[in-house]
């Protein structure tokens, strides 16, 4: 589980950056329309390829597919719109809210038990959030708003995904992501939008190309072999890591309070994994 979350970090951290430089060429339906349709081709060939594939992909439960790929649709959009508008590290911070909602919907959906370290890697990462975007007038801008939205729709992602995986191998579950969110994302995009790349595309479109296959693929292994509860708060360690980042190549403000707050996150996280290994 700690090796498929790991690579839901990587894949995330490489997936905004890319996000990022593209956003200067390219809209964000257009952005996600490669992510989704390289995605699909890949998976396609994949499937033509090998038979046992193309038997994974039937029409069984295929309204809880549609479900989660709307609800990762409209995360998705709003969480890269949100990369084009605030720093790097408020929109991670943001996003982090989603572990409350996944415990949530996690003990209302799907029955997991709520566990006191449960608790407190929601308690103590909300609080190291609160440190980082001492949230206050500026907290309330229409951009903040959408990535909190983002984090809801995610949470609720998250859970139709660990359902899933009871019955849909993770082939299925990528094959359907791609193929149900790619009209989504055309709709929305200029048809004829790649002729505004250049050269200087070259490197972000393949982060975005391999990340959005990836960072699915990571998390749907992850959730399969974990609860929800335990393996979405280990996502809180992308935080210092792309508040560095965007210090360090955008010159994005960076203060003590970052560091305060990923030290609360980081000891959330540490306590919740300790008990699951414990087997509580």
């Amino acid at each position: 589980m700690l090796l498929w979350m790991s690579g839901v970090l990587v894949s995330f951290t490489v997936m905004a950056l890319s996000i990022r430089a593209l956003s200067r060429t390219l809209g964000v339906f257009e952005i996600l329309s490669i992510r989704t349709g390289i995605g699909l081709v890949v998976l396609s060939v994949l499937a033509l390829a090998r038979p046992k594939l193309r038997l994974q992909l039937t029409m069984r439960h295929i309204w809880l597919q549609a479900t989660r790929n709307v609800l990762s649709f409209f995360g998705g959009f709003a969480w890269a719109l949100g990369l084009t508008l605030l720093p790097f590290a408020t929109v991670f911070a943001l996003e982090f809210t989603t572990p409350a909602w996944v415990a949530l919907f996690a003990v209302l959906i799907l029955g997991e038990p709520m566990t006191p370290s449960r608790i407190g890697v929601v308690v103590l990462g909300l609080a190291g959030i609160f440190l980082i975007t001492r949230p206050g007038l500026e907290g309330f801008q229409p951009a903040s708003l959408l990535v909190l939205a983002a984090a809801v729709a995610l949470g609720g992602s998250a859970i139709a995904t660990k359902k899933l995986t009871e019955s849909q191998t993770t082939f299925a579950i990528l094959f359907w992501i791609n193929a149900m969110q790619l009209p989504m994302n055309l709709a929305g995009s200029d048809l004829l939008f790649v002729r505004k790349l250049g050269s200087i595309d070259l490197l972000p479109l393949i982060g975005v190309a391999i990340s959005g296959l990836t960072s699915h693929f990571c998390l749907t292994n992850a959730l399969r072999y974990g609860d929800a509860t335990v393996v979405y708060p280990l996502d809180f360690l992308r935080l210092p890591l792309i508040a560095l980042i965007g210090w360090w190549f955008y010159r994005e403000a960076l203060d003590p309070m970052v560091f305060a707050g990923a030290a609360l996150i980081i000891a959330g996280v540490l306590w919740n994994l300790h008990d699951a290994a414990r087997g509580k």
